[in-house]
């Protein structure tokens, strides 16, 4: 009963009209009587209009002042901001003339009527600390400034990891004045809040800020229409921790393996060489498998996998290589008559270009090229060697002593150049997965 007294006199003290004017008497230079603003803080529970029907107009602004964490798998942007908010309270006014010339104070927040403004993809319970104060001007004007630490919702594009921008959302509204109630303003222009987060930034985290837009729908729930203002926050990652950790060192184990295709396929040492980089390129894989994000599949997983694909083919490739070789010297099948024409013309066209381009350099006669057009007829055909009187062809030895040699040397011939084609294809087939990689990640 006393406190409902103490409201209806509080109302009765202050006077009636167009504004609250407060009374001086105590409030100086020297000190506020705290009694002052008493019928103040007696209306902090009612929202400080003196006409109901008009909307009352807040101000906000913020400025973020460091990216704390992005998680890719929760889907989920941390970041720590200050909020600003600038409205006007009519139950709040005094003559700076009479009151030692004060034109602006400092109260306690809890004091006074704030606004319920919020984020809504907000994730947390706001961790806003108790005993904030807020400036009010002679004429009402009440300035709030809070800081946040704020887990919201954001939805991540990993594809191009590490090279990812992202946009987050930041949408500021009310929970319960619709837009009869409150509307929301802007207290600063965008260029300004950009700026300001800019220079506020120390962190030289993952994170970079680009910058900021911002949009002013109207959120529609059920029948009532609240006010709200959306900043899409850009931000950039700094992709120096992952393309010296990850891809420089992936870079050079597939050039080694392209390298290795110079050693001897005869000699027996590419397979095994070739199986030790593929082992170490899968422990590479596994040791960095931290630095990757845990949901998705972005790029840079596509091109760790035709990496291991191309290193894991030129394993099989050696590996096939080898047997034939061996199994040709043990005990050659008999080649097929097209595979034959083919390996046979392959050499005629190579032992033609050898032999001019020697020719040119020396300055001989073309004429030169024709003992190795007969040697290959012999090794074609022995018994048409025989026929044209080829000295070279017709020796004592019998036919079926000088036909496995021979077919023994035509398949080594076939395993090189088979051996050849696999490696351009190898080399074509990563040329062209790097491009496109490369492509996709600049666009």
């Amino acid at each position: 009963m006393k406190s409902l007294l103490f409201i209806s006199f509080s109302f009765s003290w202050t006077g009636k009209g167009s504004h609250f004017t407060i009374n001086c008497s105590g409030f100086d230079r020297q000190g506020v009587d705290p009694t002052v603003f008493a019928s103040v803080i007696v209306r902090k529970d009612f929202r400080p209009v003196l006409n109901y029907s008009v909307p009352m107009q807040i101000n906000i602004s913020f400025t973020i002042s460091s990216i704390l964490d992005v998680d890719e798998q929760l889907q989920l942007l941390t970041s720590f901001l200050w909020l600003d908010m600038v409205w006007d309270n009519a139950f709040i006014s005094w003559n700076p003339e009479e009151c030692g010339g004060i034109r602006k104070i400092s109260i306690t927040a809890q004091n006074l009527w704030l606004p319920d403004i919020f984020i809504i993809e907000s994730v947390d319970v706001d961790q806003t600390p108790t005993g904030l104060t807020a400036y009010v001007s002679n004429e009402g004007r009440i300035k709030y400034k809070k800081p946040m630490k704020v887990t919201s919702i954001c939805n991540l594009d990993i594809f191009r990891f590490p090279f990812d921008k992202q946009n987050c959302t930041l949408t500021f509204s009310s929970f319960l004045f619709t837009v009869d109630d409150m509307l929301l303003g802007m207290e600063k222009e965008l260029w300004e809040i950009v700026d300001t987060s800019h220079n506020l930034i120390k962190t030289q985290g993952e994170w970079e800020l680009l910058g900021i837009s911002k949009a002013t729908p109207k959120l529609a729930v059920g029948s009532n229409l609240y006010d709200q203002i959306m900043f899409h926050v850009a931000i950039k990652r700094r992709p120096g921790l992952y393309v010296i950790n990850l891809l420089l060192p992936s870079g050079f184990l597939i050039a080694i393996d392209a390298l290795s295709f110079l050693l001897p396929t005869e000699s027996g040492n590419r397979a095994p060489f070739k199986m030790t980089l593929l082992l170490g390129y899968t422990v590479f894989l596994l040791m960095m498998n931290d630095l990757l994000p845990a949901s998705g599949i972005p790029l840079i997983s596509i091109y760790f996998a035709l990496c291991l694909t191309l290193m894991v083919t030129s394993v099989l490739e050696s590996i096939l290589l080898t047997y034939l070789l061996h199994t040709v010297t043990i005990q050659p099948p008999p080649m097929p008559r097209w595979l034959y024409s083919l390996v046979l013309r392959y050499i005629r066209a190579t032992e033609c270009c050898t032999t001019r381009s020697q020719t040119e350099d020396r300055g001989t006669a073309p004429s030169a090229i024709h003992p190795a057009g007969k040697d290959l007829e012999a090794m074609a055909d022995p018994g048409k060697a025989e026929l044209n009187g080829d000295p070279q062809s017709s020796g004592a030895e019998p036919q079926q002593q000088l036909q496995r040699p021979r077919s023994t040397d035509m398949w080594v011939k076939f395993s090189l150049v088979l051996d050849t084609m696999l490696f351009w294809l190898y080399l074509l087939f990563m040329a062209s997965s790097l491009i496109t990689v490369i492509v996709l990640w600049r666009t």
